[in-house]
């Protein structure tokens, strides 16, 4: 889940993913440059962290809400 930071910012995980899927398809061009690249990858490691994150949470909330029913 995403922390109300993130919620007035306007990201949500949908919204992480896509970019993240952007910059992968973006390295896959033939012409990149290095400078761009190297933002792009730093760019990338923080929305792969942050959705990584966001899982976590989500797992954990699943596991709380399935041992509330048991």
């Amino acid at each position: 889940m995403t922390d109300n930071k993130d919620k007035i910012k306007g990201r949500t995980f949908a919204n992480d993913m896509a970019e993240l899927e952007a910059i992968t398809a973006w390295f896959e061009s033939p012409d990149i440059d290095l400078d761009e690249a190297l933002g792009k990858f730093e760019r990338g490691m923080e929305l792969a962290s942050g959705l990584k994150k966001q899982l976590g949470e989500v797992e954990n909330k699943i596991e709380k809400i399935k041992k509330s029913f048991e």
